[in-house]
């Protein structure tokens, strides 16, 4: 069974959604997906998700931001 702790995923960079699941998010910005999580029940995060289908999805556009990424 693979988990995202050894799932690699692309760089940030060659990222072309413009958003990606909570455990994307939280490889990218070095947290666990339940800090991501909390982020969002909080809403007192660096980010801030939008839901799709009753589901969380990260704004790519943000965590670049946040990482000092060029957007």
């Amino acid at each position: 069974m693979e988990t995202a702790t050894n799932h690699i995923f692309p760089p940030l960079e060659s990222v072309t959604r413009p958003t990606v699941p909570t455990e994307q998010a939280a490889y990218y910005l070095d947290r666990k997906p339940q800090t991501m999580r909390a982020w969002a029940c909080l809403e007192n995060g660096a980010i801030r998700p939008i839901r799709i289908n009753g589901r969380l999805a990260w704004p790519v556009r943000e965590i670049k931001k946040v990482l000092g990424v060029e957007v």
